[in-house]
Formats: C-alpha cells, structure tokens, sequence
C-alpha cells in the first residue's frame, strides 16, 4: 500500500509477532521524525507496522475522537493480528479509548493529556502503555500523567521538550529525540 508515493506497509525481517498501527498528528505525519524512530523500533522488534495517513481537515465536523476511532478501526479491519500495539502521535492519541476497548498495548506520543476523553481512555486500558511528553506542550498535563503512572503506565516526561519533542536547539532536539527512542526500544522489548 502507499499514499502519495510513499509506502504505508512495513514487514520485519523474519516472522512477525503483530501488528503496529501507527496513528499520526493533525500535522505531523508517518514520516515525521518521532514516528519515523517509532517506526524503526518496531521493526527491530519484529512488528508488521501499518500507517494510517490522513488529512485530518477532511473529517469536517465529525467529532475528533470519533473520526480517530473510525481510521483506527477501518485499519485493522484489513489486518490478522494476534498481537495488536497502537502508536498515537497527538491527534491519534484520540484512539486511547478504542485502545482501551480492546485492550490494546499503546505508545502514545504527546498524547493530548488536557483533553479529558483520551486520558481517561488511556486510564481504561489494561494493555501495557508508554506516555512521552514534555513540559513545554501545553496539551501535557503533568498532574494527569504522574496518576497515569501511579495507576501502570510508563511515562517519559522530558523537561524542556514541546508538542514535537523538540526545543529551539538543534543539537538537544536531537538528545531529546534519543531518549524517546529508548523508551520506546525497552517498552518494545518488554512486551
């Protein structure tokens, strides 16, 4: 499958142990760079990763967790997968609560904290989760994401970090950017 040119389907060398579906921003698409290491993780790991890829514009009025739900579910409509991981990317982390319905193992990166639907969804999740955010992103709530962690979640809060992970400095984007990909690798691991 490919969107636009680019491939939206990536197989692991040797057997696959499930299915990563990958949920991005509003803006910030498969390709960006924290899905981009999210991607290669995964396939590290031995997971079959499909991206969805979306123009969020065109949900129109539909309500924002509800279009999520719907791109989630029409993409794993098309899948076999024992083992199903999703990784949201901010306006993906809206499928926190169809996640949480099928109690699906989660990386949500800069999920939207402040929006009560997804952290709530994300508190009703029995699969093993990972929460990556920063200080700087106002969508972050710190209060939210330390009773997440008290209740099971794995959560890397970075300091300095915004919606992207990123600050105005090249060379500590780039640090920051290496500490989401180790805790995505050892929660990959550990699954």
């Amino acid at each position: 499958m490919t969107f636009g040119g680019l491939p939206t389907r990536w197989e692991p060398d040797g057997d696959s142990r499930g299915l990563a579906l990958v949920l991005p921003g509003r803006a910030y698409s498969p390709s960006a760079p924290l899905l981009d290491l999210a991607l290669r993780a995964l396939l590290q790991h031995h997971f079959t990763v499909q991206q969805v890829w979306w123009d969020a514009e065109s949900r129109g009025e539909e309500d924002a967790e509800a279009w999520v739900r719907r791109q989630a579910a029409e993409a794993l409509e098309r899948e076999d997968a024992d083992h199903v991981v999703v990784v949201g990317k901010s306006l993906g982390t809206r499928a926190a609560s169809y996640a949480a319905d099928r109690g699906l193992d989660a990386i949500w990166l800069t999920p939207l904290l402040v929006v009560p639907e997804v952290a709530e969804g994300i508190a009703a999740n029995a699969g093993r989760q990972l929460l990556v955010g920063g200080l700087a992103d106002e969508l972050w709530d710190t209060e939210v994401a330390r009773e997440l962690a008290d209740s099971g979640c794995e959560v890397l809060e970075v300091a300095d970090a915004d919606h992207v992970m990123a600050t105005d400095d090249a060379v500590r984007t780039t640090e920051i950017h290496l500490e989401v990909a180790r805790a995505v690798d050892s929660f990959l691991a550990g699954l």
